[in-house]
């Protein structure tokens, strides 16, 4: 077999600095760990924001297709018959391609992808202990409904899910490993190379996980954020956010830290079942014939800067580990340059061979796995309407439409890595705010920015203010 095979997983709300290995001394995650002793793992991954609520939905649009957060009006939703995506394009290249978990870009675009399939949930989060699934259809058709009640307690409405089954008692974790290694076990054809994309609910709230995992962790002796704070400094219109209502305002350190222990705990859930995937890939003998990815959709806050989702373009919702481990990839290195999750999709084609798909914003990460070059010199972030931002070597600086106006954030990323000290009103950072406003404005116009429906509303009214 020349072609190597490629394991794809990824989690649910896993911010990047979830991993022992990788420096967090708290959390235990020693097949994470072993993961990244075997492979690249990216210091400085990221998504570039999101334009819903929802914001994995769009950052695994572009995971699967390659391109920027403006390429859809729908969030990312459905995503375009025109738009190339990943397993697509690996099935066309002679891979088997198989999908088990979460799909949240629409049942026409999950069918493009796969060619085979486990359990899989059509939706964004679920109760882990009742998660409505579908099984794979070749032909495409999942028009099953279940009927199903949110609180019996509260109320009798009845509402239609889509799903041909409810996975009662099992917890999503471990329902989606299994279907993984079962997969791995008994694939159809084992002399043809597999594309497997693992998706995980976890840890995604509710926060529940298997009672071994909840006693691993003592609320009381986990570390609070370095910037954790009791409310955000100012309000931008997210504190209505789902995430937002998880935690009362003010936010107190003994709830942040149960809260932590929880996300903990189910990170380590997500950690001991890929360590039985690698083990059936070993047992099977294909672990040194497969590319092993591990990523999150996008972080969280957890009491950082007095929030609790991701709806910000902090640091701790937006960056997200991503580990690379398999044949050719160096053993043990950190690559500390920036890149972008939408990257994920050209490196795969560039890594087996694939022509890679034309007109995409996503760059091939091969030359930094294979000579350490440099990363992306600049990011441009945006959230919704409200937000918009860069990131360079040496700092990020965001842009606020807030309920009072505008307000505007610097930090330095070397001295400030918790983002707490906001530069943007000291003397002698003028002139460094000016250049990466008309940077970020640059960037805007060739990434359409300017042009998409959240964007040109965001620029419209914002322009005047920069003379630009």
């Amino acid at each position: 077999m020349t072609k190597k095979n490629i394991l794809f997983l990824i989690a649910d709300d896993q911010r990047f600095d979830t991993i022992h290995a990788l420096g967090n001394s708290e959390i235990q995650t020693p097949h994470l760990d072993k993961l990244v002793a075997r492979g690249v793992a990216f210091e400085e991954a990221f998504i570039p924001g999101g334009t819903s609520g929802a914001v994995c939905m769009p950052s695994r649009a572009m995971i699967q297709t390659g391109r920027y957060l403006t390429s859809w009006d729908n969030f990312g939703e459905t995503l375009p018959q025109e738009h190339a995506l990943l397993g697509e394009e690996l099935k066309e290249y002679g891979y088997q391609t198989c999908g088990i978990g979460k799909w949240h870009n629409g049942l026409e675009s999950y069918h493009r992808s796969f060619s085979d399939g486990g359990k899989i949930f059509f939706g964004g989060m679920w109760d882990h202990w009742n998660v409505p699934v579908n099984k794979y259809h070749a032909d495409g058709d999942y028009g099953a409904f279940k009927n199903f009640t949110y609180n019996p307690f509260s109320t009798n409405t009845i509402v239609k899910i889509p799903a041909e089954e409810i996975a009662i008692g099992k917890h999503s974790t471990d329902l989606f490993a299994d279907e993984i290694i079962d997969y791995i076990e008994k694939r159809r054809d084992k002399e043809v190379p597999f594309y497997l994309y693992g998706s995980f609910l976890a840890p995604h709230d509710p926060r529940t996980m298997p009672e071994k995992f909840q006693k691993m962790y003592d609320p009381e002796k986990l570390t609070l954020p370095e910037n954790f704070a009791s409310e955000h400094a100012f309000s931008f219109d997210i504190q209505g956010e789902r995430d937002e209502t998880l935690e009362a305002y003010p936010r107190t350190e003994a709830a942040i830290r149960q809260h932590l222990a929880d996300y903990y705990a189910m990170i380590s859930h997500i950690d001991e079942r890929i360590g039985t995937i690698v083990e059936a890939l070993e047992n099977q003998g294909i672990l040194d014939d497969t590319l092993i990815v591990f990523t999150g959709d996008n972080g969280l806050a957890i009491g950082q800067h007095g929030l609790m989702g991701k709806q910000n373009l902090y640091d701790h919702s937006i960056r997200v580990p991503l580990i690379m481990a398999g044949p050719g990839i160096p053993k043990n290195r950190r690559q500390a340059g920036k890149v972008f999750l939408l990257d994920l999709m050209p490196t795969i084609l560039d890594y087996v061979g694939a022509p890679i798909v034309e007109g995409i914003a996503g760059q091939s990460l091969l030359p930094m796995i294979v000579d350490e070059s440099h990363g992306r010199e600049v990011l441009y972030l945006m959230f919704t309407n409200k937000v918009r931002g860069i990131v360079t070597e040496e700092y990020k600086y965001l842009e606020y439409r807030t309920i009072d106006g505008h307000m505007f954030q610097l930090f330095d990323r070397e001295k400030d890595p918790y983002e707490t000290h906001n530069l943007i009103f000291e003397v002698g950072f003028e002139n460094i705010k000016k250049g990466l406003q008309k940077q970020m404005y640059a960037l805007a116009k060739d990434l359409g920015d300017t042009e998409f429906h959240q964007g040109k509303e965001y620029w419209d009214n914002y322009i005047h203010m920069r003379g630009m």
